[in-house]
């Protein structure tokens, strides 16, 4: 497989991605599936890559968001990119091992094993919010699997495209990674390619128009979607503790994450002391307010403007809103750190995913009420629980079901490469993190091989009393 051409950013028309996709699954063919040394060897030029140009990404998102702190695109956008081509680059030769299985008595001594083969050509379509980490982890795992890929980046992150795809032209050829630039038209066109999987990660509203278009040619997809991630803190749980894990979840990269907390379910007799811990914890990290150098900026006046609305949809319900911090700044499209109280269901900041730095508060009085509350709604891709081991904790982690979950934390499970990142019903389909990964964009293949000499024979005409007998036993 050559990787040292020279992949270029391909035309919008359907007729060129078309031939892009056909060119693509030419070379797959005829070159079959690479080994774990090219394999291992493209993630390593991925990640060496990325490392040699990870300022000019920085710089690239920053101005993609106007402002964003190169701390957090290095923590929270690149490492985990990185952290995740060292895993599998660790593990993929176990993962390529064939896998042994049982064979029943009375077909022995026949051998099955399963085998592990690329699918072939994989599309990805990435958002905005995540624009390194959301596109290239699964390009890493595509091309661990052993695929070819088109790549489709957000539109809204021009800055950060151009040098990703400069990045990709340095090290594959267009028939291994082919990048497609442009809006929801092409967004649109991309999604109906005959792919031989999809990976989506964006709204849930777009994820069922890409889910109809790709049910046309019958292509698998896996989707990460969003939704309303709750956290549920447990009466008598350190609120210092909870409050500065949730205002870390919630603010980086100013709320505009999938998995971010959407809103808090609280013990009745702690709003008030949560509301005081959560400012606190909000000032420490931020104590310029708005206009604190560690604080994103929203990446568009559109997303902007929703946001504020959401706030005073809510203030003209009866929501007390609290703004936390100093709210001006001199930096284009800001939004202070906001909490709502007295939210209600009738509000649009509890219909919405909010995708910013707005966390109602929601009251409970025993942890029935709180997870009947979560069950009550679309199932999360996200859920965070605050509390000790025991009962509360174990009754929330059994009676709802969510994509992951992270106990006494915010965030962290996304960076645990071993564990499976998806969600469940409205929240997602599919997962594309550690082995999981690699097993959904791979063909598990069932192998029976028959041994010259076998007792199968025993079940094949012409019958009689042996076959009686074997019947007889096999169907006791």
């Amino acid at each position: 497989m050559n990787s040292l051409m020279t992949v270029q950013p391909i035309e919008s028309s359907e007729i060129r991605l078309t031939e892009t996709l056909a060119k693509q699954r030419a070379a797959f063919l005829n070159d079959g599936s690479p080994s774990l040394a090219q394999r291992k060897g493209d993630l390593a030029k991925l990640k060496n890559a990325l490392l040699s140009k990870r300022d000019e990404l920085v710089q690239a998102v920053n101005a993609d968001f106007a402002h964003r702190s190169p701390y957090e695109t290095k923590i929270l956008d690149l490492m985990p990119v990185i952290q995740g081509i060292n895993y599998l680059r660790k593990n993929l030769k176990k993962w390529m091992r064939p896998r042994h299985r049982h064979v029943a008595l009375h077909f022995q001594p026949a051998r099955a094993r399963v085998v592990y083969q690329p699918l072939g050509v994989v599309g990805i379509m990435s958002p905005w919010n995540y624009p390194l980490s959301l596109l290239l982890m699964p390009l890493a795992t595509a091309i661990a699997a052993g695929n070819r890929a088109m790549i489709k980046p957000s539109e809204f992150t021009p800055a950060t495209n151009n040098v990703i795809i400069a990045i990709l032209r340095d090290i594959f050829s267009e028939e291994q990674v082919a990048a497609v630039t442009g809006g929801a038209d092409v967004g649109e066109a991309f999604s109906a390619l005959p792919f031989d999987h999809l990976i989506f990660t964006g709204s849930t509203n777009v994820g069922r128009l890409v889910m109809r278009a790709a049910s046309e040619n019958l292509v698998p997809v896996t989707l990460e979607l969003g939704g309303k991630s709750p956290v549920i803190v447990e009466r008598g749980y350190s609120l210092i503790q909870a409050a500065a894990s949730i205002a870390f979840g919630k603010l980086a990269n100013a709320g505009q994450t999938c998995i971010a907390p959407d809103y808090a379910l609280m013990h009745e007799n702690d709003v008030d002391a949560f509301v005081d811990a959560y400012q606190e914890a909000v000032r420490s990290y931020y104590p310029r307010g708005a206009s604190d150098p560690a604080y994103a900026s929203i990446i568009s006046a559109q997303h902007h403007g929703r946001l504020s609305r959401l706030i005073e949809d809510a203030r003209e319900k009866g929501a007390q809103v609290v703004q936390i911090g100093a709210t001006d700044s001199p930096r284009e499209r800001t939004l202070a750190p906001t909490l709502i109280l007295n939210a209600t269901p009738d509000m649009a900041v509890m219909q919405e995913e909010i995708f910013g730095p707005i966390l109602p508060v929601i009251t409970y009085s025993d942890i029935d009420q709180a997870i009947a509350y979560v069950n009550a709604r679309p199932r999360p891709l996200a859920l965070y629980f605050f509390g000790r081991d025991g009962l509360a904790r174990n009754q929330v982690l059994e009676r709802t079901t969510s994509g992951d979950v992270t106990i006494n934390d915010t965030l962290l499970h996304y960076v645990v490469d071993d564990l499976p990142f998806g969600g469940v019903g409205a929240s997602g389909i599919g997962a594309y993190h550690g082995e999981e990964g690699f097993k959904t964009l791979s063909h598990a293949k069932g192998i029976f091989q028959q041994a010259r000499w076998n007792s199968g024979v025993l079940l094949r005409s012409p019958f009689g009393w042996i076959t009686d007998r074997v019947l007889a036993y096999l169907l006791r």
